[in-house]
């Protein structure tokens, strides 16, 4: 990032939008392509019709880019004008190919060049878009084909035969063996993000903990960080502590479910079972600390809404020691069956290069080789502070995604049964002053999906008049279509569940 315009952010951070370098979108595409080959991420890529402030004309919008570099500990942000159309990022930036999309989407601006520029969610322009006619149907194409002597398409969903929220998957197919899937979402698109816009009110906090439910912690300590930073608050340190405490809980419970349904998957039912005990106990915990198993309610702005007394704290110090006993007996039994490690190992593989080239994130990146976690490359809070160990495994399949998730699990328990023994004390939430005006601020938590992404612009009267969320998922789902390239058909729901991305995350 030699030379570079960039400003520089901490998490958590802000600056007045003024602040943000605005250079031509030609320098900006460089910046961008150059940053990410030198091992930077973007952490988001958005448009939003010119600020009040700066000038601009009809159909006038910037783009904003925000890079994540792990290597120095900050965020880079930088912004070019554009009108209707601009050279595309992705031909040499894959990364940038869904934010993209997206854009074009959402305001009808075109990046010309992208190699496939289809809807990504069919959703309603946003607030000052372009005008366009014909919105192409839920479901419509165009999808890839690949043609040839015995090919042939499955297609499946978008209605599933489980209790699952809809998604289209297309496989193309030669006998058993895929050799492309696409995969279309989008199909209940709620535009929590334009919801957003014009708050913060009371219902913001609500908003974002419905952003993706099994993420309800991620999602709104993400928010409630953005909003501090907006105002020039701190939480307290107590209240900093009980929300890392909250993120594990909710890592914890998800990632020894998910180790469950692997099991499942293969027919090994001892850890499927036992797994799935565990993971009700560990949200078990969760509904003791706030009253709701998913944390609905724990983090506030200005921070949480809940006070544990000394008694509170040893209880849940044993339930968690517990979970951690349990959960670690079912896991082991994985890694000592055979059978389980057949199907597990050279499934599902992506690449180091590949996790990198198209921004793949959290567990799913770190088994594939690329050692980034927010929590320590870019900490907020408590972390700033203390710090949990990251784990990276270099096969990028089945077993490497199953078996992070497995060191991640006992390193959060482990993590929470620190902190409940040391809590600091006093107070567990201070008043929020309101934002500042015609500021640009950020915020990054790592979910247990992965790198969740938090961006807000408030206008003169300090109101949202943008507000930008990227769950994991977004960045995600290519990674399981590429990681079925040259699998059997039979071995998706496995490959899918090594992942399992949020299909509201990705739809907002």
């Amino acid at each position: 990032m030699r030379g570079s315009s960039f400003v520089n952010m901490h998490n958590g951070g802000s600056l007045p939008f003024s602040g943000v370098p605005v250079v031509t979108v030609a320098s900006l595409r460089r910046m961008v392509i150059e940053a990410v080959g030198e091992g930077a991420e973007i952490a988001s890529l958005f448009a939003a019709p010119a600020a009040e402030g700066r000038k601009s004309g009809a159909g006038d919008f910037l783009l904003v880019a925000v890079l994540s570099d792990a290597h120095t500990g900050v965020l880079r942000v930088a912004a070019a004008r554009v009108e209707e159309t601009w050279p595309s990022f992705t031909p040499e930036c894959a990364a940038a190919h869904l934010f993209e999309r997206e854009i074009a989407e959402q305001y009808n601006v075109r990046p010309e060049g992208h190699p496939w520029l289809k809807p990504v969610r069919y959703q309603p322009p946003m607030r000052g878009a372009l005008p366009r006619q014909g919105l192409p149907g839920i479901g419509s194409g165009p999808f890839f084909r690949v043609e040839g002597e015995e090919v042939h398409e499955v297609a499946v969903g978008p209605v599933h035969a489980g209790v699952i929220e809809p998604g289209h998957f297309r496989f193309q197919c030669h006998g058993e063996e895929v050799l492309h899937l696409e995969i279309s979402l989008g199909y209940q698109h709620r535009g929590v993000e334009s919801l957003l816009t014009g708050g913060p009110d009371k219902r913001s906090i609500h908003f974002t903990e419905t952003l993706a439910g099994d993420t309800t912690i991620g999602h709104a300590t993400a928010f409630c960080e953005l909003l501090e930073g907006l105002s020039g608050t701190e939480a307290p340190p107590r209240a900093q502590a009980i929300r890392a405490i909250a993120l594990e809980l909710e890592r914890a419970a998800n990632h020894v479910g998910d180790l469950g349904a692997l099991a499942g998957d293969v027919g090994f039912l001892p850890t499927a079972s036992w797994c799935g005990r565990v993971r009700g106990d560990v949200l078990n915990v969760t509904a003791m600390l706030c009253g709701n198993r998913f944390g609905r309610g724990l983090v506030k702005p200005g921070g949480v809404g809940t006070y544990m007394d000394e008694r509170m704290e040893g209880a849940l110090a044993d339930r968690v020691k517990t979970c951690a006993r349990d959960a670690s007996g079912a896991i082991d039994l994985l890694w000592k069956t055979p059978s389980v490690l057949a199907r597990f190992e050279g499934t599902g593989t992506v690449t180091a290069e590949t996790a990198r080239a198209i921004g793949l994130t959290g567990p799913a990146a770190r088994a594939s080789g690329v050692d980034h976690d927010v929590r320590r490359d870019h900490p907020s809070g408590i972390w700033r502070f203390t710090h949990v160990p990251v784990f990276t495994w270099r096969t990028g399949d089945v077993f490497a995604r199953a078996y992070v998730r497995g060191l991640e699990l006992q390193r959060s328990l482990a993590f929470i049964q620190d902190q409940l023994a040391s809590l600091p004390a006093g107070d567990v939430r201070v008043p929020v002053r309101p934002p500042a005006r015609g500021a640009f601020a950020l915020a990054a938590v790592e979910g247990w999906r992965g790198a969740i992404c938090h961006a807000a612009v408030t206008d003169r009267r300090g109101k949202f008049s943008r507000y930008k969320v990227v769950d994991p998922s977004f960045r995600n789902w290519f990674g399981l279509a590429l990681a079925m390239r040259g699998q059997q058909i039979s071995d998706f729901p496995l490959c899918n569940k090594s992942f399992n991305l949020s299909y509201c995350g990705h739809d907002l």
